[in-house]
């Protein structure tokens, strides 16, 4: 085995990668085994990395082979790489379209080379009840509902299934594009639509926040060229929704309906959100909405924060399969594992774009992130360690010295338009009448909510307060510090989206994210945890115990 001391990846046996902070090739290596390997830890030295059957196959998705990923460790390994190692990953990539989904005399048809392997999938119970009548060596025709939840049972026996199908077409719908993308944009649309009308139209693009995901979300449906329903994860998103399809295409309001608590419009575009479909009376009804799923011919359906896609949708989504779906994420990071539903039921990655390659070209903003430590007074101390587990959270998140912290960091960005961020409601209210700031949370109206958005956007008010109604597809362009000063645990998903509020390109292009932790509690474990996928996307977090 052949030792490079100044190479910094220990590659392991058990999967596990451990790259050297420090090193000067640690950006490279990082750069080069992150399309398909997760990141687990981020403290200030080591990162633990760990390749994961999903990792591998999304990356297969993308087009890396097993070669690719190999010589990627070879390169960057500092004591070579465990030739048991590479065999896995050259016989889990091999798995990714070993088995596929074909449509022939329009029948559906799960398909193999291999009849050993196809013959050892069908004495499974739990895929024989899928099983539709005619059987060759190579093929077994399935019945056309079960197109979503074969995939789903086969990937969890180790086989993603390369679905080529194709899709019904739905009802046409003619739309022009009249805004101009950027060259990213038209390569993430053409990555979505590989394959073209025969089997190309179902698979996931992720960008990050501020990279104008809405548009080429549109770009894709003009693509498409069908009705289309859209679900997000608001109202305020719905409105911007509509909004942005209204002045970048041909539609008119008449053909662009909103789906919402207020307003029932089904036309050839609609937008909805999640929270109407899984609307329901009580635990034993049917979900009141579901329906709309079925309402037009759809031909397209997009998911926009796929990463939230409550799991009541998974079941009808598996039921659709035979439309074209687009999610729209700026992390595939799902907080209740459930990542491998997003990959069979929606797509595979099609399109990855990585954080810093936009800032570098300047279509995002640079951003500097900061985690302020902040003492906690001694009562407050007390309290803190006689608390269960789940209270300690709370008690550190509320702590009253972070107050001083805000203060000084809205005094400290006097000309800018801060976003102060938090999860407790009552926390939050108390600080918006400390500091004369207007709050929005889950009580507040959404006629009061668009009110206060559209001031905050015309530079009318220069700070604003919002809970988490504000984690997600909210667009505040000209938001360029955000502070944090309570979250949802160790979530990775709301750490991105909280820093894609002040992602937007700005006049100098500059982005503050300052996260407020109390020193010496669970919440600088739980802000390590939050913050792993953005390490992985090479931001650092500068922690300090005071405003520099």
């Amino acid at each position: 085995m052949e030792v490079r001391l100044e190479n910094p990846l220990i590659v392991q046996s058990d999967r596990t990668l451990l790259l050297e902070v420090q090193n000067t090739r640690f950006e490279a290596a990082r750069d080069a085994i992150s399309p398909f390997c997760e990141l687990m830890k981020s403290p200030e030295y080591i990162h633990t990395y760990r390749v994961t059957p999903l990792s591998i196959w999304n990356a297969s998705a993308l087009g890396y082979t097993a070669e690719q990923m190999g010589a990627a460790l070879e390169q960057f390994a500092k004591y070579g790489v465990p030739p048991g190692l590479l065999r896995d990953i050259h016989e889990i990539a091999s798995r990714y379209g070993r088995i596929k989904l074909e449509k022939q005399d329009n029948k559906l048809y799960l398909t193999c080379s291999d009849s050993t392997l196809l013959n050892e999938f069908l004495r499974y119970r739990d895929i024989q009840g899928f099983l539709a009548g005619e059987r060759s060596e190579h093929a077994v025709e399935i019945a056309p509902y079960a197109r979503g939840v074969i995939k789903q049972e086969l990937i969890r026996l180790g086989y993603p299934v390369q679905d080529i199908a194709g899709y019904a077409q739905g009802t046409a719908l003619e739309i022009q594009l009249r805004a101009t993308l950027r060259d990213y944009q038209v390569h993430a649309v053409d990555s979505y639509y590989a394959g073209g009308s025969d089997w190309g139209g179902s698979g996931v693009l992720v960008l990050p926040c501020g990279a104008g995901k809405t548009v080429i979300g549109i770009a894709a449906m003009v693509k498409t060229g069908m009705e289309t329903l859209i679900l997000t994860t608001n109202v305020t998103s719905v409105r911007q929704w509509i909004q942005e399809i209204v002045e970048k295409t041909d539609l008119t309001l008449e053909q662009v309906g909103e789906y919402s608590g207020t307003v029932k419009e089904v036309k050839p575009v609609t937008v909805s959100t999640y929270q109407m479909l899984t609307y329901r009376k009580d635990k034993e009804a049917e979900f009141d909405h579901i329906h709309l799923f079925s309402d037009r011919d759809w031909g397209f359906i997009i998911y926009d924060e796929v990463h939230m896609l409550p799991a009541p949708v998974f079941r009808v989504t598996a039921d659709i399969q035979a439309k074209r779906r687009l999610g729209l994420t700026a992390t595939l990071v799902r907080e209740d594992g459930r990542e491998e539903d997003v990959f069979t039921l929606v797509g595979p990655k099609k399109f990855d774009l990585p954080w810093r390659d936009l800032e570098r070209s300047g279509w995002i903003a640079e951003a500097h992130c900061s985690e302020i430590r902040v003492s906690m007074p001694f009562d407050l101390r007390e309290e803190y360690i006689y608390a269960s587990s789940r209270e300690k959270y709370r008690v550190a998140a509320e702590n009253p010295e972070k107050k001083r912290v805000i203060k000084q960091i809205v005094e400290r960005h006097t000309n800018d338009q801060v976003l102060i961020i938090g999860q407790y409601v009552s926390q939050l209210e108390e600080l918006s009448k400390e500091l004369n700031i207007p709050v929005i949370t889950g009580r507040t109206t959404q006629g009061e909510r668009d009110r206060l958005y559209a001031e905050f956007r015309k530079n009318a008010i220069k700070r604003l307060i919002v809970s988490k109604v504000a984690n997600f597809a909210v667009d505040l362009p000209d938001a360029n510090v955000a502070i944090q000063i309570s979250g949802t645990f160790g979530s990775r998903q709301e750490e991105a989206q909280r820093l894609g509020r002040v992602l937007r390109p700005k006049a100098d292009n500059a982005a503050y994210f300052y996260t407020l932790v109390s020193k010496g509690t669970k919440e600088e474990e739980w802000a390590q945890k939050r913050q792993l996928f953005l390490v992985e996307q090479g931001y650092q977090y500068k922690i300090m115990d005071s405003v520099e």
